[in-house]
């Protein structure tokens, strides 16, 4: 099998894997910051002033990822820059306004600044490395199977956008105004848990860390907010299964 048809297969099946295989980074991510709190002499800025600044910088990094994602997701209409797990690819216009003018893989970026704040979190530079590096082999390979399939759906005219427009790092003099209004009701329905599952995870480091530790140094401001976007997330739940107030998401 020629590379280009390797990559694309690899692609494909790193595709429909997505939602499940970043747990195996997470769980390193786990076991590397629950060492640092119990051995905090490998950490420079553990049990120092600067330490909170540094996890609320993490927190911050993780949310401005959420953040790429809301927007993307927001002002793109359906059936593109979805959770296409179990059919695959699935295009059925070519987004080429609002943030897809600055980077054709946005929503890529976004997932990358997520898990980086995590990764940033464990305190452990040769893991952050080693993050960084393995997010861009496995998103590598994501990126070629749906360039693959755009270039061969919508020809001359993804070649002409894609050529004008980076991959990956943002050209925000590009920036074009998105030609739909913004979709809130998609947002709720299909990004409801990003907030809270990010809360969550930050908040069961910290605690899990502390008690392991023998210490008592609990980070409220995420127990709190992990409680509050879980409600949240009940609550857009219930609404999505028991209401027609988030239907019709376009």
């Amino acid at each position: 099998m020629a590379l280009q048809e390797e990559m694309e297969r690899q692609g494909n099946w790193l595709f429909r894997h997505r939602s499940f295989l970043p747990i195996i980074p997470l769980i390193i991510a786990f076991v590397l910051y629950v060492r640092m709190k119990i051995y905090p002499e490998i950490f420079i800025l553990e049990e120092t002033r600067y330490e909170i600044f540094y996890e609320m910088f993490a927190v911050l990094v993780s949310i401005a990822g959420l953040s790429i994602r809301l927007v993307t997701i927001g002002f793109t209409s359906k059936n593109t820059s979805g959770r296409n797990t179990t059919e695959g690819q699935v295009a059925d216009t070519l987004n080429t306004t609002g943030i897809y003018s600055t980077v054709r893989h946005p929503l890529y970026l976004g997932n990358f600044l997520m898990w980086l704040g995590i990764a940033l979190w464990t305190g452990n530079f040769w893991f952050i490395i080693s993050f960084c590096l393995f997010y861009w082999v496995y998103y590598e390979r994501i990126m070629f199977a749906e360039e693959s399939f755009l270039r061969k759906k919508f020809g001359d005219r993804y070649l002409e956008w894609a050529e004008q427009t980076p991959a990956f790092f943002p050209k925000l003099k590009n920036y074009k105004n998105s030609q739909r209004t913004f979709n809130w009701k998609k947002v709720f329905r299909q990004e409801k848990n990003g907030l809270f599952a990010l809360f969550l995870i930050f908040c069961l480091f910290n605690v899990t860390g502390e008690w392991l530790a023998n210490g008592s140094d609990y980070n409220y401001f995420l127990m709190i907010m992990a409680v509050l976007t879980g409600l949240s997330y009940l609550f857009l739940r219930y609404l999505k299964k028991r209401t027609d107030l988030l239907s019709d998401a376009i």
